[in-house]
């Protein structure tokens, strides 16, 4: 009866392993890599590739919501006109502006400040925070000059940092900062949010009393970008990982990937601050922070605050930043500074986790990563589809409640291990016996 009990077991538990493994999620639906290394962001973006830099200075988004794509010469804006866009005639080309910033940042450098082209100015902005002494200032001033009528230069009051200390905060040894996307590479998740938030080996915790780990710095670069991969501890973002929170409870799907376009209206959620919004200013931006030079990220006029460092940026729920640093406050304003996403999931080999539809089915990939053909006037731009915040964060897992999970394996595991004890103990009792009648017998025949 042991023997049989015992194969019984073993078919039992080797059942619940198979129906578990059937039953595990799969990976989370996630939009496709992005490759590309440079991209010309925006609604003008294949009018622009078509013209060529020689021949325009970008592109942006109207009050209206209508693209307008800056021009050098008249054909070049019948050209716009066809492609059904609204042409601007400007002086100097992408180009020209590229090259103002080349200069710029082969001068000096000085901390706390930070160049930007302006597309609908046709300038290079380069302001100085209040840390910047005159002679600094002057200098730089100089290079300027040096470059044409075109570079502008600009006082702003605040001080250029990086905002340590988002949607959900995470804290470690290195600071306090935000999650920012999760995101995924096929086989574990991770939590995407700014470089400068802790180097590689930075351990996180949900919570201040480092109860409840999130997981490990793996991956990043800062300064030069700013982003970072932190691995959760458990493998998985868990519930809601294509969900940022915004607040009382409240989320939002995040269900696609882009660059931004100059003047569209934009949403940033933080910890400190909670959710704002405000518009793209410039693309590329350069900022000269204390800890070091970071370029290529987008400028807005979005207020942020310590605490909102690594928080995520979308717009009508497609991600497209996360926040690195800037100056002002949410009471006075100020400009902050964002890495692109798109730039991060090339150079860390990672896609973005998206969110399911409202009816439970997943969402659609999104396309290429590079265009925002689909993008709103800014009145009429919202953060994106609203939802409950429910496990952004994974819960809390014990040895216990994993082996206990129908999902898990742990059951069928424990009822072969018990089987397989119960069929050796049933082989020595039997042996036992056996030899105990020999004796007895043996016994009962010699006397």
């Amino acid at each position: 009866m042991t023997r049989l009990a015992a194969v019984g077991g073993l078919l039992l538990g080797a059942t619940m392993v198979t129906h578990a493994v059937a039953g595990e999620p799969g990976a989370p639906a996630a939009v496709p890599f992005s490759t590309a290394e440079e991209t010309t962001p925006g609604p003008g973006a294949v009018v622009v590739a078509e013209l060529g830099t020689s021949r325009t200075a970008g592109s942006w988004i109207a009050g209206d919501g209508a693209t307008v794509v800056a021009v050098t010469d008249e054909e070049a804006a019948a050209e716009v006109r066809r492609a059904g866009a609204e042409p601007k005639l400007v002086r100097h080309s992408m180009d020209d502006l590229k090259s103002a910033t080349k200069k710029l940042s082969s001068a000096t450098r000085v901390p706390g400040t930070a160049w930007a082209m302006d597309y609908r100015s046709n300038q290079v902005v380069v302001r100085g925070d209040s840390t910047v002494s005159a002679d600094d200032w002057s200098g730089l001033t100089e290079v300027a000059d040096g470059i044409g009528d075109f570079v502008r230069m600009e006082r702003s009051g605040g001080v250029f940092t990086t905002r340590v200390n988002g949607a959900q905060p995470i804290l470690s040894t290195a600071g306090r900062c935000s999650a920012g996307f999760n995101v995924t590479d096929g086989k574990r998740d991770f939590v995407l949010t700014a470089g400068h938030c802790g180097p590689e080996g930075s351990v996180w915790f949900a919570d201040d009393r480092a109860r409840q780990e999130v997981g490990t710095t793996v991956a990043g670069s800062f300064p030069g970008d700013d982003y970072s991969l932190i691995r959760y501890a458990g493998g998985r973002a868990g519930e809601g990982a294509g969900v940022v929170a915004v607040g009382d409870g409240k989320g939002v799907r995040i269900t696609g990937v882009a660059d931004p376009t100059v003047g569209q209206r934009v949403f940033r959620s933080g910890s400190t601050s909670g959710l704002r919004d405000g518009e793209v200013t410039a693309l590329n931006a350069t900022v000269n922070y204390p800890e070091g030079t970071v370029s290529g990220l987008i400028e807005s006029n979005v207020c942020a605050e310590p605490g909102d460092s690594g928080g995520p940026m979308f717009s009508e729920g497609v991600a497209l930043g996360v926040t690195s640093g800037g100056s002002g406050d949410c009471r006075t304003g100020g400009t902050t500074y964002f890495q692109p996403v798109t730039k991060a999931l090339a150079r860390l080999g990672v896609r973005l986790i998206v969110a399911p539809e409202a009816d439970g089915g997943a969402a659609a990939p999104s396309p290429a990563p590079s265009r925002t053909e689909g993008a709103a006037a800014p009145d009429a731009a919202s953060p994106g589809s609203s939802t409950a915040v429910r496990g952004i964060l994974p819960e809390p897992s014990t040895l216990l409640s994993r082996l206990a999970d129908p999902r898990s394996v742990g059951p069928g595991l424990l009822v072969i291990g018990g089987s397989l004890a119960a069929l050796v103990a049933s082989r020595w009792i039997r042996a036992e016996q056996d030899r105990k009648a020999y004796r007895r017998q043996y016994s009962a025949t010699w006397g």
